[in-house]
């Protein structure tokens, strides 16, 4: 059996693991390609050198964790997306596309708190457009913690798409210690027993223990 090719676009590094760690896992160990694609980076005075090194070895972490296959950097400026023109943001997701020929796409949702997650939606969108030849034939818009719930209330987050990742919950929170400089106690949304909840909470919407929800942006079903 052919394997599929996965792309996950995360604004952010940590976004992947929120939104859809137990899913990436679940694909890698069905033997699918899964390519990790991270918008933005940390700077300074903003942020110390020190904290950027750091994580470097924090995304390292979590990708073996995940089986992430390819790690793609877009290196635009963290919160300053909005800056760039949207034409460079599209064309740099239009590329990494273009070379991996992707047939699934994860993306963040299109309502979230940071304006990010916003502006690569969009330019997701843009880069897996259903023109003749396109490779996308699946996208699949993802939650995350700190920024879905906290977002834009026009635009909620209804899912309509489960994954049971009963098996991958430990793998998911794993990946999650990984980013130990994003990790954060409880009440915050960014805590494993958070993760955990929310995992727990998608799971009962579709009689599952622990899953994570998405929004079918698009599904198209094509003979081969």
């Amino acid at each position: 059996m052919s394997s599929t090719k996965i792309l996950v676009i995360a604004p952010h590094p940590d976004d992947e693991v929120l939104g859809c760690g137990g899913t990436i896992k679940k694909h890698a160990e069905k033997g699918d390609q899964v390519f990790l694609c991270i918008g933005t980076k940390a700077y300074t005075p903003d942020w110390t050198e020190e904290f950027m090194r750091e994580r470097v070895h924090e995304i390292e972490l979590a990708n073996k964790t995940l089986g992430i296959s390819k790690t793609y950097f877009l290196d635009f400026p963290t919160v300053k997306v909005d800056t760039i023109p949207q034409k460079e943001v599209n064309d740099a997701i239009a590329r990494v596309v273009k070379e991996i020929r992707p047939e699934v796409m994860y993306i963040p949702h299109g309502g979230d708190l940071n304006q990010d997650h916003r502006i690569f939606f969009g330019a997701s969108l843009v880069a897996g457009r259903p023109i003749p030849g396109s490779s996308v034939k699946q996208i699949f818009s993802y939650e995350a913690l700190s920024e879905t719930e906290w977002g834009n209330e026009l635009t909620p987050f209804v899912p309509n798409a489960y994954v049971d990742i009963a098996e991958e919950i430990g793998a998911k929170k794993e990946a999650m210690q990984a980013y130990k400089s994003e990790l954060r106690e409880f009440p915050h949304p960014r805590s494993l027993k958070a993760i955990e909840a929310l995992a727990q909470k998608r799971g009962s919407e579709a009689g599952m223990e622990y899953a994570e929800a998405f929004m079918v942006i698009r599904h198209l079903w094509q003979e081969k």
